[in-house]
C-alpha cells in the first residue's frame, strides 16, 4: 500500500512543474508595450530621417564623418534619455548646414530608440 501511494506521490510531485508552466503567460504590461513601441517608431525615425549623416544602428558607421553614430551617442558618459531629449530639442539649429528640426512628437521615440544602444562594454573607435 506503501509504495501506490509514493508512486502517486512522486507523479504529482513530477506534474506540479509542467502544470504551472501551462498556465497563461503574463501579458507585457501597458507600459512596457507603449515603451516598446516608441522605441520602434524612433528607430524608425532615425532610419528614414537621419541616416543620411548619422550611423543609427548598432555597429554602423555614419555616411558624414562630421556626424557621430548614434552609438556614440547613446555611450557618451552622464547621457540619459532626458539629457538626450533636452539636446534634440536644440541639437540641428547649427551651423546652416544642419538646419533640421527634430517634430517634438518624434524627440522622446528618438531619445528612446537612441539609449537602447548603450551597452557596457561600448568601446568608442579612434
Amino acid at each position: 500500500m506503501t509504495r501506490p501511494l509514493l508512486l502517486a506521490a512522486l507523479t504529482i510531485a513530477l506534474a506540479l512543474p509542467a502544470a504551472v508552466d501551462a498556465g497563461p503567460r503574463p501579458a507585457k504590461s501597458k507600459a512596457a508595450a507603449a515603451a516598446a513601441a516608441r522605441v520602434k517608431r524612433g528607430q524608425t525615425f532615425a532610419e528614414q530621417r537621419c541616416a543620411a549623416c548619422h550611423g543609427v544602428t548598432r555597429n554602423s558607421s555614419s555616411p558624414n564623418p562630421e556626424s557621430p553614430t548614434f552609438e556614440d551617442i547613446a555611450n557618451r558618459p552622464g547621457l540619459t534619455s532626458t539629457t538626450l531629449r533636452q539636446f534634440l530639442r536644440d541639437s540641428h539649429n547649427f551651423p546652416e548646414a544642419m538646419d533640421f528640426a527634430v517634430e517634438r512628437e518624434r524627440i522622446r521615440e528618438l531619445a528612446d530608440y537612441i539609449v537602447t544602444l548603450r551597452r557596457a562594454d561600448y568601446k568608442p573607435t579612434i
